[in-house]
């Protein structure tokens, strides 16, 4: 890529829509094409509100523009912050000509999804995600919801946006630990289906790292690629989607097993990937050096490597049971067959996941 502003389409039928990358968009684009409606609602946090909620007023000229600010945190990713949309809503008299906007992270964009997808059965919504994962990940394709004290992501809906506009600069202003936690998710991009990309990862690791607005731009528009292509072929996860969740159901052990928000979701995705590497090479799937390859990376996206102190063998077999890949009762996990090839089986060595779990337990932090 070498434009400074590129364009993707998300191919689903009528529910295709574009994604937006460009440095410097919010604020100068006209997102009003995109509400059939005059009325708008933007929700955000705390923490973004502050930075870019006046820049994202601007580009709904001519609409009735309102706004929610919640409290910023995976802690809040629940029913009750939830409901505060909902009632700002109603307090407003939104109607079903209504468009949701969803200003944020991760956390901001999957539940603004769900209120767009439940309010009067289902309003259009907008994404504008602020956090290289979110960007990357969690604002394309149309998985919303909410998390539960026995497991995350597990009430929700798909629900596809209207429009994706990534502006880079917001980049900038990201913490050094946010940074590393949404290039878990860039990671993720070269281990399950392109291994030409996982290589410039590994040359450029040093200019992501440093926010280079370049190589950053690169890393987002072929990360978008990629998932945009997946979701294309499998909307809601039947098949081939799956593969996105590499490193995700030991992942997600981690991050309810320590507390939501204790560990940034990439952070327990970057772990949960070099588990799985564990796992592949164990099975036989990947050779040693490939194995080391993907821990290298990670760490060098300074991610951690270990799970959380305390954590047992029995904690992961507890907490990954529930997990919405899992059919029947059977554990299925995302492996790779090679670096750049993913597969989604159940057909799991158990001694060799036991072998795993327990390496990482005994080192844990």
């Amino acid at each position: 890529m070498t434009e400074s502003r590129q364009q993707l389409q998300v191919d689903l039928g009528d529910r295709s829509y574009p994604i937006l990358i460009g440095d410097g968009l919010l604020g100068e684009s006209d997102l009003g094409r995109y509400v059939a409606g005059n009325q708008v609602m933007i929700v955000t946090n705390e923490t973004v509100a502050p930075l870019y909620l006046e820049a994202a007023r601007r580009c709904f000229a001519g609409k009735a523009v309102d706004t929610v600010i919640l409290p910023d945190g995976e802690r809040y990713k629940d029913w009750e912050t939830l409901n505060r949309i909902f009632d700002a809503l109603l307090e407003r008299r939104h109607s079903r000509k209504t468009t949701l906007v969803a200003l944020g992270g991760g956390v901001v964009g999957d539940m603004t999804g769900f209120a767009a997808a439940s309010y009067q059965r289902g309003v259009p919504f907008i994404q504008i995600p602020t956090t290289l994962l979110s960007q990357v990940d969690s604002s394309v394709g149309g998985k919303t919801g909410i998390n539960h004290p026995l497991g995350k992501n597990m009430i929700g809906a798909f629900h596809q946006p209207e429009v994706v506009l990534i502006d880079t600069r917001t980049l900038a202003t990201l913490p050094p630990r946010e940074v590393s936690a949404g290039l878990a998710e860039v990671i993720k991009y070269g281990l399950i289906r392109d291994v030409e990309f996982l290589a410039w990862l590994e040359s450029e690791m040093d200019r992501l790292m440093g926010l280079d607005s370049v190589a950053l731009a690169e890393a987002i528009y072929r990360s978008c690629a990629c998932k945009a292509e997946v979701v294309a072929q499998d909307e809601r996860e039947g098949g081939l989607r799956a593969i996105l969740n590499l490193g995700h159901t030991f992942g997600h052990a981690i991050e309810t097993f320590a507390g939501y928000g204790i560990w940034l979701h990439g952070e327990a995705v970057g772990s949960g990937m070099v588990m799985a590497a564990d796992l592949s090479r164990r099975m036989g799937m990947i050779s040693p050096e490939d194995d080391d390859r993907v821990r290298r990376l990670v760490q060098k996206a300074g991610l951690p490597t270990t799970v959380p102190g305390g954590m047992t063998p029995d904690d992961f077999r507890t907490l990954m049971a529930v997990d919405k890949k899992n059919v029947d009762g059977s554990l299925r996990l995302v492996l790779m067959r090679a670096l750049g090839d993913a597969v989604v089986t159940a057909d799991i060595d158990t001694d060799a996941l036991q072998q795993t779990l327990l390496s990482f337990c005994q080192t844990a932090d």
